[in-house]
């Protein structure tokens, strides 16, 4: 089997006491690393990437990296940390995936890997855990304000799906902890003439509750240039046309976003939702520790969050001042579920 990358670092078995396995199991793609546990650290040294439509099962990716990892670093694994793009069961035993139909089962994993250790956490808790561990070159600035040491901690970010995890302060452990969310198919709210007329659109195609996510996601922004194009207000183009026959639509709508007046205007809305939402989910959290926007689409559309993003983030008609103090970060590291596994799998083994 065939995996789309493999990146590892120089290091020494020596250096580290313990391994485990890390993963972030996503809807589109598949990464698993081996982390070196040393003290309350988790180093990343050697990860293996897949996507997901050349495997049959997450576990025959789990078993490629497992050997691989004993045969090319005489390592053996034990111990694995997996954040899962879906649902946990309240045991955390069982995760059932959102966007991919694939069910995973701690007690099948272990049986099947013959791991003596195994936990489950969803993707974006996995982020949330990651959000201490990030380099200075991983994250930029959005909006400047003061931080709040120990404050709450809003993670947000749009990718296959769309995450939300809000990050707590524990001072018995002096360390934050992740709560885990499905906030990002919570209702989407209207809040004017085009959002209602959005809706509309979308009623065409949907008979259930439209979410933030058929909005803020790979097929979110399909929907929307949908939604543009069928207003009719912008003429075809060549761009219009090449994106209308690929699969790859979200991409290809970014890359033109700033040439072609219909990817332009995709965008425009896409902002403006992103941005509601992040305002709904900070005055539900009151995150004055920082709000981090991650996920897949924000670090290849960075121009988006400027001063047109903050603006819409800032407007409430009672609580303005109180959005003006919450600053914003962009998570720009596309590995930062994968960190955040080790950190929790270090944490597991502590």
């Amino acid at each position: 089997m065939q995996f789309l990358k493999k990146e590892h670092k120089k290091f020494s078995k020596s250096s580290y006491p313990k391994f485990i396995l890390g993963g972030d199991i996503g809807a589109t793609n598949t990464h698993l690393g081996i982390f070196g546990v040393k003290n309350k650290s988790a180093d990343l040294i050697a990860s293996f990437h897949f996507r997901n439509k050349d495997l049959s099962s997450v576990y025959e990716a789990i078993n490629f990296a497992l050997n691989l990892i004993k045969k090319d670093y005489k390592i053996k694994i034990e111990n694995a940390s997996l954040g899962i793009a879906g649902a946990l069961s309240p045991e955390k035993d069982i995760a059932k995936m959102t966007n991919i139909k694939w069910s995973i089962s701690k007690k099948e994993l272990m049986k099947k890997l013959k791991l003596k250790k195994i936990i489950l956490i969803n993707d974006f808790e996995a982020v949330g855990y990651a959000i201490n561990s990030l380099k200075k070159s991983d994250v930029s600035i959005v909006k400047t304000a003061k931080r709040v040491q120990k404050a709450p901690i809003l993670v947000i970010g749009a990718g296959t799906g769309l995450g939300k995890v809000i990050l707590l302060y524990d001072k018995n452990k002096d360390s934050y902890f992740p709560v885990s969310s499905e906030a990002g198919n919570s209702d989407f709210a209207a809040q004017d003439n085009g959002d209602f007329e959005l809706i509309k659109f979308m009623r065409q195609k949907m008979k259930e509750n439209i979410s933030y996510e058929d909005f803020l996601s790979g097929r979110g922004i399909v929907n929307v240039f949908n939604f543009v194009r069928n207003g009719k207000r912008f003429k075809e183009t060549a761009y219009t046309k090449e994106i209308n026959g690929s699969k790859i639509k979200p991409e290809l709508i970014s890359k033109y976003r700033k040439i072609d007046s219909t990817c332009r205007e995709t965008f425009r809305i896409f902002r403006k939702i992103y941005a509601g939402f992040a305002r709904n989910f900070a005055l539900d959290a009151l995150p004055y520790g920082g709000i981090y926007i991650a996920g897949g689409i924000a670090p290849k559309n960075r121009e988006i969050f400027d001063k047109e993003f903050v603006k819409m983030f800032e407007q409430n008609n009672k609580l303005s001042h109180v959005l003006k103090k919450i600053p914003i970060y962009l998570v720009l590291s596309l590995n930062a579920g994968l960190i955040g596994a080790g950190v929790a799998g270090a944490d597991m083994l502590k």
